[in-house]
């Protein structure tokens, strides 16, 4: 079974989950030195992408550490057009779902593979259209939305290609309903026709891929999952000088910042080794200051302001 060919059975080893059997080459282009502090972060993912779900924790670091240098643009890959291909004798939607359960274990992010069993996706498109549509009114709501999406197909098991899911993600994060529907219907397709072709000129070939680019067109390529370093190594070779940003590692503060977290989110924000946060969480909870969702492969907490 050729795992690699199928997009959905993401490369556990490499954190990649990739469109093709092809391999995208990573280089790093250096020119003359920049004096713009500025660094642009060109992020290719898709709303069903595990190995994008397993980089939260770390791109959510990022932006608390650099988010004051970094714009991070998030661009729609295409994970999953249809299900009419057979690679490997990967042909149907269970045959994802055991694989959703090693990714979580090795993520340490909860995932519930069931959702192929129960309610299964036909497509990733619809959900990505439905991104590109929330962009147009508010790149804040937008990012908001992806994690809300994301939370509903990889927590809840819910089949977010569905129309009246994206509608319920979409009021959650206070997005204007109706502008919504009419640009799902209408300009958000040809925006996403945009980012598959801007992703096949940059050469992706697989999710999560992020580009860093400064001011001079320096260019540093993070592929696949990694560990918070890679990311700010990419960043500090682009602008040594960078000084990252403190914050407040409170548990409040940073659910007034990010609303939900999981045990690995909290523990990589707050500095909590791993094997106490989810206590920490619990305790929490069990105070009535945050809400626990449980899944078979983990929890996650919500605040409650």
């Amino acid at each position: 079974m050729k795992k690699e060919n199928n997009p959905l059975l993401c490369d556990i080893e490499t954190g990649i989950c990739q469109t093709t059997g092809e391999n995208i080459e990573v280089q790093t282009e250096t020119k003359k030195a920049s004096h713009n502090n500025q660094i642009k972060a060109i992020y290719y993912t898709d709303p069903i992408c595990s190995s994008c779900w397993g980089i939260e924790p770390q791109l959510r670091k990022l932006k608390l550490e650099y988010g004051h240098t970094i714009e991070i643009q998030y661009k729609m890959g295409g994970l999953l057009p249809d299900w009419n291909y057979n690679s490997g004798g990967i042909s149907k939607p269970s045959d994802v779902a055991g694989h959703w359960d090693e990714v979580s274990v090795h993520y340490d992010m909860p995932i519930d593979g069931d959702v192929w069993l129960e309610d299964p996706l036909a497509s990733s498109y619809p959900p990505s259209i439905a991104f590109k549509a929330a962009q147009m009114q508010s790149q804040e709501k937008a990012i908001l939305f992806l994690r809300e999406i994301r939370e509903m197909v990889f927590l809840k098991k819910i089949n977010i290609a569905k129309w009246e899911h994206l509608e319920v993600a979409a009021k959650k994060v206070g997005l204007d309903i109706e502008q919504f529907k009419t640009d799902f219907k209408g300009p958000a397709e040809a925006l996403f026709q945009d980012d598959l072709k801007f992703g096949k000129e940059l050469g992706v070939r697989g999710f999560p891929t992020i580009f860093f680019v400064d001011h001079a067109g320096n260019k540093e390529v993070v592929y696949g999952a990694r560990p918070y370093a890679f990311y700010e190594m990419a960043i500090l070779k682009l602008n040594p000088n960078l000084i990252k940003s403190e914050y407040s590692k409170h548990w409040e503060s940073l659910f007034k910042i990010y609303h939900s977290l999981t045990a690995k989110e909290f523990s990589e924000l707050s500095g909590t080794p791993r094997h106490e946060s989810e206590q920490v969480l619990n305790t929490l909870s069990n105070d009535v200051k945050l809400e626990k969702l449980t899944t078979k492969n983990g929890s996650i907490w919500v605040w409650l302001p």
